[in-house]
C-alpha cells in the first residue's frame, strides 16, 4: 500500500465465534462489547469468560482486542463501568473504546495498562479536538464519518503522528450525525445511545395528507417502497492508499451484529487491499456484493455529497450469493462442512478461503453426512463430508448467475 507501516485492520466481533472468524480472515485487531457498556446491546456480546478466551486467542496470534465501553452512562452507572474495566484490564485487554468525557476521565484515574481510544460517537471532526483528547490521555481517536479525504489529510498534517487515528471504511452508517440519533427512542422506546437502536430509519414509510387521515400514499422509488432515511453502506476501499499515506493508523469495519459470511467476505477483501492488491471500483463492488447490502457509497470521502449517496432507492440490494456452509474440520484430507443452507449433490459452489482466494468446487454425488449416510440434500441440522482438503473457516456459497449468463 505504501512504504509506511501498514495500517491496522480492525474488525467487529459480536461474540467469541465471530472473533475467531475475524482473526482467521486477516484482522489485526478485533473490537467487541460486554453485556453492559456497549452500544450494541443486541449483538450477543461477551461475558468475562468469553473475553478471557477471546483475548487469549488474539494474543496467541499476535493480534489485539479492544472493548467498547462507549455508552453515555448515568451517574449511578460509573462504578459498574469502572469495575468492568478493572477486570478486563487484568485479563489483558489492549484498549477501551469510549465516547463520554466522564468515562474517559474516570478510566484515566485508574492507571490501567490498557490504552484509551475515542469512539466514533464522539463526533471528532477537527485536529483541535483530537489534540484535546490526546491531552486527556487518549492514545487513539476515531475520526467522524462526516469527514472528506481532504479533511482527514489536513487533520493528519497537524497531528504529525503524535496520536493514532482510526477511520471507519466499511459498513452500515447512521443517517444521523455519527450516531447521535433519537428516532429509535421516540418511536420504539429503545434508546440508541444506550446500545438499543431498533433502526427505524430503515423502515418503509408512506405519506399522509393532513385532510385525508388514514389514506396512505406511497412515494415510489422502487417496488420495495420508499426509504426516507435509509443510507447506503460505506465502502471506502479505493481511498485506503491515500489515507494510509496520510498517516491513518487503523481502518475499521462496522458489523458486530453481522454474520460470519459478512465477516469473512469483508475482512478478507480489506486485508488484500491493505496488503497492496488493487481492485477496480467495479471489481471491488462485485466482490462486496456477495453479501446482503443496501447499495454502496463513498459517503463524505470525496468531499461532496449528493442525495444518491444517502438514498437507497433502486440500489437496494440483496446478496449476489447464498451462504450454504463452512468447513469446521479437516482430517486426513476429508473436510467436514457445517451446513447453513440447502446443498445438493452436483452443486457448483464458490469457495472463499481465509487467505481471500476464490475457487469453485462441485459437490459429490451422493452427498454423505458425518456418519457416511447418503443425503439427497442437506439442511441446517446436518454435517456433510467433502473428500477434499479445505482449511477450517472456509466459506462455501452459491453465487447467482448474472442476467446475461
Amino acid at each position: 500500500m505504501t512504504s509506511l507501516q501498514k495500517p491496522e485492520l480492525l474488525a467487529p466481533a459480536g461474540n467469541l465465534d465471530k472473533l475467531k472468524w475475524a482473526c482467521a480472515y486477516g484482522a489485526d485487531a478485533v473490537y467487541f462489547g460486554m453485556e453492559f457498556g456497549s452500544l450494541r446491546s443486541f449483538a450477543g456480546n461477551f461475558t468475562l469468560d468469553n473475553a478471557k478466551a477471546g483475548l487469549e486467542h488474539l494474543h496467541a496470534l499476535g493480534k489485539k482486542g479492544y472493548v467498547t465501553l462507549n455508552i453515555y452512562p448515568f451517574s449511578d452507572e460509573y462504578d459498574k463501568l469502572t469495575d468492568i474495566a478493572r477486570q478486563l484490564d487484568a485479563l489483558g485487554v489492549d484498549a477501551f473504546i469510549v465516547a463520554d468525557m466522564g468515562v474517559l476521565a474516570e478510566l484515566k484515574k485508574l492507571n490501567l495498562n490498557a490504552a484509551l481510544h475515542i469512539s466514533t460517537q464522539a463526533n471528532t471532526t477537527s485536529y483541535q479536538t483530537v489534540q484535546a483528547y490526546e491531552a486527556f490521555g487518549a492514545k487513539r481517536v476515531n475520526l467522524a464519518r462526516e469527514l472528506s479525504l481532504a479533511q482527514i489529510q489536513d487533520i493528519q498534517k497537524h497531528l504529525a503522528g503524535s496520536i493514532e487515528t482510526e477511520v471507519f471504511v466499511h459498513g452500515a452508517v447512521c443517517f444521523s450525525y455519527s450516531g447521535r440519533c433519537a428516532i429509535s427512542d421516540y418511536l420504539t422506546g429503545f434508546r440508541a445511545n444506550r446500545g438499543e437502536c431498533k433502526h427505524p430509519c430503515r423502515w418503509q414509510y408512506s405519506l399522509v395528507e393532513e385532510k385525508r387521515p388514514g389514506e396512505y400514499m406511497p412515494v415510489f422509488e422502487d417496488e420495495r417502497g420508499l426509504y426516507f432515511f435509509n443510507s447506503k453502506e460505506l465502502a471506502l476501499f479505493e481511498y485506503l492508499p491515500a489515507m494510509a499515506e496520510a498517516g491513518v493508523s487503523s481502518f475499521k469495519i462496522e458489523g458486530r451484529m453481522k454474520t460470519v459470511h459478512y465477516l469473512a467476505t469483508v475482512v478478507s477483501f480489506y486485508r488484500q487491499v491493505i496488503d497492496g492488491k488493487v481492485f477496480s471500483s467495479e471489481e471491488g463492488l462485485k466482490l462486496l456484493s456477495r453479501i446482503p447490502n443496501r447499495g454502496y457509497s463513498t459517503g463524505f470521502a470525496k468531499g461532496t455529497v449528493q442525495p444518491d449517496d444517502y438514498s437507497v432507492g433502486k440500489s437496494l440490494s440483496g446478496a449476489e450469493s447464498t451462504f450454504v456452509g463452512n468447513v469446521i474440520d479437516c482430517n486426513c484430507g476429508v473436510s467436514t462442512i457445517e451446513v447453513r443452507n440447502k446443498i445438493h449433490a452436483g452443486d457448483v459452489l464458490e469457495v472463499l478461503k481465509p487467505d481471500g482466494s476464490l475457487s469453485t468446487i462441485t459437490m459429490s454425488d451422493p452427498l454423505t453426512d458425518s456418519q457416511g449416510k447418503a443425503l439427497d440434500f442437506a439442511n441446517n441440522s446436518q454435517f456433510v463430508l467433502l473428500a477434499e482438503s479445505l482449511p477450517e473457516y472456509t466459506i462455501l456459497r452459491r453465487v447467482k448467475e448474472s442476467p446475461e449468463a
